[in-house]
């Protein structure tokens, strides 16, 4: 069972991503594409070209996990790459927008304090 506490990072990988890929491939571009350690316990969201796909990579400290999505229908806002930036990262609150169908371009977070994530060692 994945268990997101407070100190889960949800990253995603923008741009497209081979989903014929598995657990080492999507490692490798964990460790060198989005410069992490797959091992450290945040999810790591990955889209196809057509975004009609999921995958999310998660170590919960035994082993990795990859979870899978298949749209029947429609697709995935998938965020575009910007300013050469390989991921993005995501609240808990925007990941299920985002599984659940929702532009999260169109969508904005209330003005109310929120407690800073500290940054990710490299």
């Amino acid at each position: 069972m994945i268990n997101l506490g407070p100190a889960t990072r949800i990253f995603l990988a923008v741009g497209s991503t081979d989903m014929r890929k598995g657990f080492n491939g999507l490692s490798d571009i964990v460790r060198h594409r989005l410069e992490s350690d797959p091992l450290n316990g945040h999810l790591y969201v990955f889209c196809n070209k057509r975004r009609n796909r999921i995958k999310v990579m998660y170590w919960d400290g035994s082993g990795l996990w990859i979870c899978n999505k298949r749209l029947e229908k429609g697709r995935f806002s998938w965020p575009a790459p910007e300013h050469d930036e390989p991921r993005m990262t995501l609240s808990s609150e925007a990941m299920s927008l985002l599984l659940g169908g929702i532009v999260l371009e169109k969508t904005r977070l209330k003005n109310w304090w929120r407690r800073g994530v500290s940054t990710e060692q490299k």
